[in-house]
């Protein structure tokens, strides 16, 4: 994260602190995040560790710390190059994080009476109350992640316990909705496995053979398919609207009210730190900035290279790392730069391909673990499983093909 005129530094990148549950999307049991909290408590309490592993945006272990990946010297792609026309001076908290809070603020309380609307009586249930929940995800994601970047340029007191109660409610918020996109996605998915199309083969008799042979394994998926789907739906409905009704019960409790009276303040005011040193750490914020891309890059040359053979589940939370890492440089380069940057918007949407790949492929692996279901059944969802692996894999080799610093990749 540098201006035009700003030599190229390299810094030690420290060790990402996502890992320990105190990042702004950390899982739950795994800090002072995730401790209860008692009736009634406000953005002063510890917030509870509310989501599943499921839905939720599981956060693997701090990225590997080393000297980062060369970058390129050549604006144009990824942050050197983008975002950067008008932008003048050093960024500073008062000229430049401030109004990102409060615009941020604004936009979760305009999503907040949104939502309020649209889940009336009258329109419950409905595109616009989801929309809504979105958005206000949205915002309370970018300012917990502005919080934890930027938090020696705020009131370090303040920003810890705003960015809890802020994980808190995106975890909550983000279930059924995440539950909603896996069932469809699995659904789909079947539905193609168990389609009439069968693969080409080289040769007549090759041919007849494969066809044969595949015309078994469709009618033996077929059978099952269906059956899996049924599996399916139950446990994911359930779920849905088990997390609908936590939803509900969060938006409505006192916690929740109190996070917003929290964000409605910083729509006018953005706390300040005390003290000389706080002072001094306000002046600037490429530094915080930089680290941040640092991290990034470190945990990006640290992934698993595409050629360790048998695919490995334990390597998914490196990838997950990663996701985490570049929401927050994106997030990091919005308030810097004043936009986004637009050589990562591929990257960042194969990472999320690959965390709903993943989180799909553990559904089905579940649903198969269920006692007493048919061989037919078993057999259509290890079919299931294995098709979202393949597309763990096809999300990782879209990245590696989008992800603007190819030397980063190329790193041991």
């Amino acid at each position: 994260m540098r201006r035009p005129d700003q030599q190229t530094t390299t810094r030690p990148a420290p060790e990402a602190t996502l890992g320990n549950g105190t990042g702004p999307d950390a899982a739950p049991g795994t800090g002072p995040a995730a401790q209860p909290a008692a009736p009634g408590a406000g953005p002063g309490t510890p917030p509870a560790g509310a989501r599943s592993a499921g839905p939720g945006e599981p956060s693997g272990p701090p990225a590997a710390t080393g000297t980062p990946a060369a970058r390129p010297g050549t604006a144009g792609t990824g942050t050197a190059g983008a975002g950067l026309t008008g932008f003048t001076g050093e960024p500073t908290a008062e000229g430049a994080l401030a109004p990102y809070l409060r615009g941020q603020a604004a936009e979760f309380l305009r999503s907040l009476r949104l939502h309020h609307e649209y889940s009336a009586p009258a329109d419950a249930g409905g595109h616009g109350a989801a929309e809504a929940a979105r958005a206000l995800r949205r915002a309370a994601r970018r300012i917990g992640g502005s919080l934890h970047t930027f938090r020696a340029a705020l009131d370090p007191h303040w920003a810890d316990q705003l960015r809890g109660e802020l994980a808190w409610l995106t975890g909550i918020l983000a279930r059924e909705h995440a539950y909603a996109n896996r069932l469809a996605r699995l659904v789909d998915a079947l539905h193609l496995l168990s389609g009439p199309t069968l693969p080409a083969a080289r040769g007549a008799r090759a041919a007849g053979e494969a066809a044969g042979a595949d015309a078994q394994g469709r009618a033996a998926l077929g059978v099952g398919a269906a059956r899996a789907a049924a599996l399916l739906e139950r446990r994911l409905t359930l779920a849905r609207t088990r997390s609908h009704s936590a939803a509900l019960q969060a938006l409505g409790s006192s916690r929740f009210h109190a996070i917003a009276d929290a964000v409605a303040l910083l729509a006018s005011e953005v706390p300040a730190p005390s003290g000389h040193a706080g002072r001094a750490a306000a002046a600037s914020l490429l530094e915080p900035a930089e680290l941040a891309e640092q991290r990034l890059l470190t945990a990006v040359a640290a992934l698993p290279p595409d050629d360790t053979g048998p695919y490995n589940e334990a390597q998914d939370a490196a990838w997950h790392q990663a996701r985490l890492l570049l929401r927050l440089h994106r997030y990091a380069h919005e308030v810097v730069l004043g936009g986004a940057d637009p050589g990562l918007t591929a990257p960042g949407h194969a990472l999320d391909l690959h965390r709903d790949a993943v989180e799909a492929a553990g559904a089905a692996a579940a649903a198969a673990r269920t006692p007493r279901i048919a061989p037919a059944t078993a057999y259509a969802l290890g079919v299931l499983h294995a098709d979202q692996r393949h597309g763990v894999e096809s999300a990782r080799a879209a990245f590696r093909e989008t992800w603007p610093y190819a030397t980063a990749l190329a790193a041991p």
